[in-house]
């Protein structure tokens, strides 16, 4: 079976620390992947405000829809443990960009990835019901966070 390889950003400018709650877990007593999504959601969610943006703005009628989604699965979250989640922009293209994700967590003294992840990001006009450029002044803002390329 082939497996999914993320090329992760060696530094992220972004992190955020996510605490597991009883219903991220799963009948196999580990974080589920939905809860995954969840949680890659909020950090997403952080790191764009953070930019100075909002994932949908109402009154201008943009935002950004997630287009794709890969995740590779390193280890075993639990409930207590508490995520720190790195967030990077990158592989930007005139309609959009990727963000990248690292979900680790701190047990018995030792850091343990839980998650290498990235989704792709289109920008939408969402009154004309269509796909938009990028602003470079979102692009720019993104940047300024500190994301870096990809290790090879």
């Amino acid at each position: 079976m082939a497996r999914i390889k993320i090329d992760l950003p060696e530094k992220f400018g972004f992190n955020t620390t996510i605490p597991i709650r009883i219903q991220d877990v799963n009948y196999g007593g580990h974080v589920g992947n939905d809860a995954i999504l969840s949680i890659m959601h909020e950090a997403r969610m952080q790191f764009i405000q953070q930019a100075g943006y909002k994932e949908l703005d109402h009154e201008a009628g943009t935002g950004l829809i997630m287009a794709d989604v890969a995740v590779a699965y390193k280890g075993e979250g639990f409930h207590g443990d508490i995520f720190t989640v790195e967030v990077a922009a990158g592989e930007y293209s005139p309609f959009g960009f990727e963000l990248f994700y690292h979900l680790t967590t701190q047990r018995n003294g030792q850091t343990i990835t839980i998650a290498a992840a990235k989704t792709g990001m289109v920008c939408f006009d969402y009154k004309a019901r269509k796909v938009m450029k990028l602003p470079a002044e979102m692009k720019a803002a993104m940047e300024a966070l500190g994301n870096v390329d990809t290790q090879g």
